[in-house]
């Protein structure tokens, strides 16, 4: 997820007249000291670090959270929005997944990182063909959940494993069913969220421009999503997985053409995706040349995949 900024307030604010705003507004029956990290904590740097995926952003001359708070409930969230707003803190949303860009663990004014690692449930209802996934799960887990249950059911999600739901849905979400099922958010059915006033909304109460926001219009600025209510899809039981690649040498130039003039009218059951690359030549000792890959899903066997040749 991206971040939520409410600067309204003081930013001079004391950190620890915002520790004592969170442990006000915090339940006593799940104290929220158990979960928060400051710069003093000796497990402060282990936390940050945990989710950094661009190292860039782990120099020492990288502006550091003031408070990271791994919440364990609900109310430890509903509790950081508050106190955010009182101080005028801004809040980075970090659903441990893949942000190479920093957006939910850096920022050049005050900040602290709500981390939703802790909130990964997933339900797999397959009688409904539905699914609640909450927003720090990883698309293995939800992959894993759904194969536990069916054998012919998936979700149209990314095809990289540690990519984390919350961000991927907030992004919008695609993978390689996206041609016969479209994107993840396609298949959103139903979400919970934490609003700037620290309700817990449905898509009935949230209404459907919130509803929409949160479906890949981008996670800034909204509040905090729990879970997703996302709906499975039918898949065969045997589905065909190869890769290909040529370089500059074998005809590269042609092949990435011809590709370009035939992915989008092959049947939607058949997914080609093509990445570029640079490696050493085994043509030319010492020299570079480019190289496609073409990654393939097909939704059936090979009988029925070699007829649309």
């Amino acid at each position: 997820m991206g971040s939520v900024v409410w600067a309204t307030a003081n930013n001079s604010s004391s950190l620890e007249g915002f520790l004592e705003c969170l442990q006000s507004h915090s339940e006593l029956s799940n104290p929220i000291s158990a979960v928060l990290y400051t710069p003093e904590n000796s497990s402060y740097s282990s936390v940050l670090q945990s989710y950094i995926r661009n190292l860039r952003f782990n120099e020492s001359t990288t502006p550091k959270p003031q408070l990271i708070l791994t919440a364990l409930h609900v109310s430890h969230i509903q509790a950081a929005i508050v106190s955010a707003k009182m101080h005028g803190l801004q809040m980075k949303i970090r659903s441990g997944g893949h942000d190479y860009e920093g957006v939910s663990y850096a920022s050049d004014v005050p900040f602290f990182i709500l981390d939703m690692f802790n909130f990964r449930s997933i339900n797999v209802n397959i009688e409904n063909e539905t699914a609640w996934v909450e927003t720090g799960a990883t698309l293995d887990e939800v992959f894993y959940r759904i194969a536990e249950k069916s054998n012919v059911h998936g979700f149209p999600a990314g095809v990289c494993p540690t990519v984390g739901f919350g961000g991927h849905f907030g992004g919008g979400g695609y993978g390689n069913l996206m041609r016969k099922y479209g994107l993840s958010i396609d298949n959103i059915i139903d979400a919970q969220i934490i609003d700037v006033n620290g309700r817990i909304l449905d898509r009935a109460s949230m209404g459907g421009d919130l509803f929409w926001a949160i479906t890949g219009g981008g996670g800034s600025s909204f509040g905090v999503v729990l879970a997703y209510k996302i709906k499975l899809v039918r898949v065969p039981t045997t589905v065909i997985v190869f890769r290909v690649a040529r370089t500059y040498e074998e005809n590269l130039t042609n092949i990435v053409y011809r590709y370009q003039q035939v992915a989008h009218k092959l049947p939607e059951e058949l997914f080609i995706r093509m990445s570029l690359d640079v490696v050493n030549s085994s043509v030319r000792t010492g020299e570079k040349t480019n190289r496609a890959t073409f990654w393939t899903l097909f939704l059936g066997d090979s009988e029925k995949l070699l007829s649309h040749e």
